[in-house]
């Protein structure tokens, strides 16, 4: 797929769940769990032991029916790493040129961290196919939405702290998908499973 097909398909849902846990099991777990939620779109955290062989594991599993990528990619080596791994999308919590730029040459979207309208329109500028606001829990949907206003080119992507309640408020605001982490996976199949459609529907409502 083209960048922009991955972007679309990553987005998609109007969330992707970030798995970050101590041990490659554990992620296996909780990525399978997701996957059986309806889920589509996750990034496996480099900071999760293994994370490269779980995206390869996974990639492999899923085929076409979900799009799994790297998070935390901090520099150009492990945006290299992680394409090698199977990964089809490169989100980082900054901003650094060498990993858009790393990412774009094999053909993969990258959504770096940000945390002002300047590095916004500088991530832009660099060819970003989505822009990280991180922390999320540092601003809010009404600091968005005013950004928004001024920008209403920059698709934001909301991560770090939002909650089952402001999602959609998020996406009210202006962004285009929210990043979620434990609030979306803690739980049992099927309280996950209940708890992500519930999401999945109001996201949709609030997009419309």
């Amino acid at each position: 797929m083209y960048r922009w097909e991955i972007t679309r398909a990553a987005l998609e849902q109007r969330v992707f769940a970030i798995i970050r846990t101590e041990s490659y099991d554990q992620a296996a777990a909780t990525a399978d769990t997701l996957l059986s939620a309806g889920i589509t779109s996750m990034e496996i955290s480099l900071t999760t032991p293994f994370a490269l062989e779980a995206i390869t594991t996974l990639t492999r599993e899923v085929g076409a029916d979900a799009v799994i990528g790297a998070g935390t990619v901090l520099d150009a080596q492990a945006a290299r790493m992680a394409v090698e791994a199977g990964a089809t999308y490169l989100v980082s919590p900054s901003l650094d040129a060498e990993v858009i730029r790393t990412g774009h040459r094999y053909g993969l979207p990258v959504f770096p961290g940000v945390a002002t309208p300047t590095e916004m329109v500088r991530a832009l500028e660099l060819g970003a196919d989505a822009l990280k606001l991180f922390p999320a829990s540092a601003y809010g949907p009404r600091w968005l939405k005013d950004v928004c206003a001024a920008l209403p080119q920059a698709p934001v992507l909301p991560t770090g702290g939002v909650t089952l309640d402001d999602a959609p408020e998020w996406i009210a605001a202006g962004a285009v998908a929210v990043g979620m982490g434990t609030a979306l996976a803690q739980g049992d199949r099927d309280v996950v499973a209940k708890r992500a459609a519930d999401l999945l529907a109001r996201l949709a409502d609030a997009r419309e």
